[in-house]
């Protein structure tokens, strides 16, 4: 069906172009950036799946942003090496589809999983007599998997709404192929009609989302207000989520308006400071992370001092 509606079979990708005269340097920056993105998410992820002490909500939640960052880093670092190393930038209309439905239900699903994670912390600081019975693991859950696959078919959609258009340039001018660059595209304007009612279902789904956020820290913040116990459990489990909250805004923003590398940031800032950000914020995760480093470090000196 795809071959049929298109006379494009290969797109050309032209955000590095400009940059071919420091590839090595690239090439290697990003290698290193992508190694730390995983070993970090990684290490958060191991960490929670096996301290059986963390299997809570909110860790869940955490252990689950972390899982969506390695996905989302996966369809877009090991494409753009391999064409750091490459003279032609060159990807496949189908290979382009697939890495847009990635980039893009990365990004929503970081939204989905924030509005839940700022629901947990509304029920934990508002309703903390009830947080137990309202946010059980079995619904934690559902609504993860309701975040996901919800995401996926609004993502899905878009895609196979675009895959529909005739196409008339193979030439796209970016880093990365993105499903508004693809419908630009298109041989007829009046043709992405359909795309553009779909994208804007989208967008006002995930503002709502954004709204429902400000709606729960409305009430999170006014139940603080007045209380020295709620004030620092803010500070310590809702701090990172508004931080990873603007990190996220901030960088597709970014990746909106700006071009090439600096709109990078969209797949470089959240996987690394949201579980920094969560590692060295939340006490638990801190103290296990920590304490299998020393479990380790220490019977090795014992090994080295024969003790």
């Amino acid at each position: 069906m795809m071959n049929n509606s298109t006379h494009v079979r290969f797109f050309f990708l032209s955000g590095l172009n400009g940059t071919m005269n420091y590839r090595v340097a690239l090439f290697s920056l990003t290698l290193l950036c992508y190694c730390f993105i995983v070993l970090v998410n990684v290490i958060l992820v191991v960490t929670i799946i096996l301290d059986k002490n963390m299997h809570e909500p909110m860790y869940i939640l955490l252990c689950t942003f972390c899982m969506n960052g390695l996905y989302g880093t996966t369809g877009f670092y090991p494409k753009i090496l391999w064409d750091m190393l490459s003279p032609v930038h060159v990807i496949s209309y189908s290979g382009c589809l697939v890495q847009a439905f990635v980039m893009y239900s990365f990004a929503l699903s970081d939204m989905s999983i924030l509005a839940v994670m700022s629901y947990d912390r509304y029920v934990a600081i508002c309703r903390p007599l009830e947080y137990h019975s309202i946010m059980s693991k079995q619904r934690v859950l559902f609504l993860i998997c309701f975040s996901f696959l919800s995401t996926f078919c609004i993502i899905g959609t878009n895609i196979i709404i675009t895959s529909r258009l005739k196409l008339c340039s193979p030439y796209i001018d970016k880093l990365f192929c993105m499903n508004w660059v693809i419908v630009k595209l298109a041989c007829f304007p009046a043709d992405t009609y359909v795309n553009n009612i779909a994208a804007y279902i989208s967008i006002i789904i995930y503002v709502l989302h954004g709204l429902f956020i400000v709606w729960s820290y409305i009430y999170v913040i006014k139940t603080c207000v007045n209380s020295l116990e709620n004030r620092a459990k803010f500070m310590q489990t809702c701090v990172p989520h508004l931080t990873s909250l603007f990190t996220l805004l901030v960088t597709i923003l970014f990746d909106l308006f700006l071009e090439h590398f600096v709109a990078m940031e969209f797949m470089v800032l959240p996987p690394i400071i949201n579980p920094l950000i969560y590692g060295f914020k939340l006490t638990k995760v801190r103290n296990r992370i920590l304490g299998g480093i020393s479990f380790k470090i220490t019977p090795l000196s014992d090994k080295l001092y024969g003790r």
